[in-house]
Order: C-alpha cells, then structure tokens, then sequence
C-alpha cells in the first residue's frame, strides 16, 4: 500500500476533500468516552484533524512516510509510521493496549488493508462497552459530473488495483463483521456527502493522486497527457471555473460482537 502512495503524498495533501464536521460529531455522540481515537491510515491527517475535536487525544497511523511528512499538525494527534511488518503485538502497545480506544476511523484507506489481521487488532484495542468503528470512502461518483468521471474512470481500468474495486463498489462488498449500531452495516452502507468546492486544477490533481493513474505512468503510460486535460477541461467547463460538488460517499459503523 504504501508505494501506491508516497511518490505523490504532496499532490494527495493538496486534492483530497474535506470530510464534514457533522460527521465526527454524530460519531463522538456514539462513544461514551472521549480518552482516545485511533485513526488508521490517516495519510495526510484529513480526518484526524476532524476527529481531535472531539477527543482528548488521537493516534493517526500509516505505512507511508512520505504521507506522514505532509501531514497536519495538531496538539491532540501524535503520527506514527506504522510499516506492513510492524507486530501486532507493538501495534497494541502503541495503542495503549487492549481496550484502550474508544473510536477507530479509516478514512478513504480500509480497501487496502489486510482486513482479517487489522480487525483482529480493532477488535482488541476497542474499548468494552463502547468502543465504535467507522470506515468510510468515496469514488467517482461526484454529481454533478458523474458521467464525466466515469468515463475517466473507465480509462484506469487496466491499472487499477484489485483491492480497490471494494471502494468503486461502494463498499457494498467490503467484509465488516461489527455489530450494526444504525449507521451502515456489512452490505448496506450509509451515504454519506461531501460537499466540496473544487477547481479544475483540484480535479486534476486529485485525479492526479489515484494509484491507478501511478501506476499507469510506471508502466509508461500517461492517463492525463494533454490531450485527455483538455477534454476533461471542455467536459468541466473551462479551466477557471470553480464547481459546487458532492462526492456521494459510504459509511460502515459498529462495535465489536460478543463472541469476539
């Protein structure tokens, strides 16, 4: 995950939307306590940030340092490079230890992730009662150009990453074996809007920051030449236009199950 990522941590940084304020709020109002979040491939911070508003201090980790490098800093979040070999057993003492955390977010990340091995340490570091966990992600579907980014899309095919059809997918697929608190659950996930004013310059750069698109350019191949800007430019409207969108995401929230 982590080569899929670093080489273009910067233009990432700069493209990627804001997440809502409301939605940390409705997930704050779900934990009883406010001690400690873990925020699991945090990137550049995008929803720590959000997240420590709301809790006393938080943990944002990622495989990536060059990520890590852009991220934001905040009093309340303390960033740790976490790379793939890294022991569970140290994850958990990072964490505070077994039940420690009351909310776990993964922002945009959770299709990624060896989900089996990264349940297992959720599961263990939530707190019990009243830990919670809320994935959540978006793809191209942004109105009021969904037509548009589609038939981008459709151009990355032959590159993009198997794990990532989870996301294209809505995460309708994706494995979430938590307990449904109302919020989206393993199959049905919750929509969830992001709205966002964005550029053209935006578009391109957050298309610029897929792994698809990077993985494209090391086999040569150049997704966004000249020409397919100035398409994608005609399509949107002129390169000064500022466009109201919505990223039409999804959202999966629980608690760990009894049995667990």
């Amino acid at each position: 995950m982590a080569g899929l990522f670093s080489k273009q941590a910067a233009v990432y940084a700069a493209a990627r939307p804001v997440y809502p304020k409301d939605l940390f709020t409705k997930l704050a109002a779900l934990t009883p306590h406010h001690c400690l979040a873990w925020d699991v491939g945090t990137g550049n911070g995008q929803a720590a940030i959000g997240v420590a508003e709301h809790y006393d201090s938080v943990v944002a980790t990622d495989v990536s340092e060059e990520q890590l490098l852009r991220a934001t800093a905040h009093p309340k979040v303390r960033y740790l490079h976490t790379p793939d070999a890294t022991p569970r057993e140290d994850l958990v003492a990072m964490l505070g230890g077994e039940g420690s955390v009351d909310l776990i977010t993964v922002a945009e990340a959770a299709h990624w992730f060896d989900l089996p091995a990264f349940y297992d340490i959720a599961r263990r570091v939530l707190r019990r009662p009243g830990g919670v966990i809320a994935v959540w992600g978006y793809n191209y579907r942004i109105i009021p150009v969904e037509d548009m980014m589609a038939r981008f899309f459709n151009t990355t095919l032959p590159y993009r990453d198997t794990r990532a059809w989870y996301c294209m997918n809505g995460y309708k697929d994706l494995p979430f074996p938590f307990n449904d608190i109302g919020l989206g659950r393993e199959g049905e996930p919750a929509s969830l809007d992001i709205d966002h004013e964005m550029s053209f310059e935006g578009l391109i750069g957050m298309l610029r920051s897929g792994s698809a698109v990077t993985t494209a350019k090391q086999q040569g191949v150049d997704l966004l030449g000249e020409r397919e800007v100035k398409e994608l430019e005609e399509e949107w409207g002129g390169v000064s236009l500022v466009r109201k969108v919505t990223f039409k995401a999804f959202l999966l929230v629980g608690t760990p199950r009894a049995e667990d």
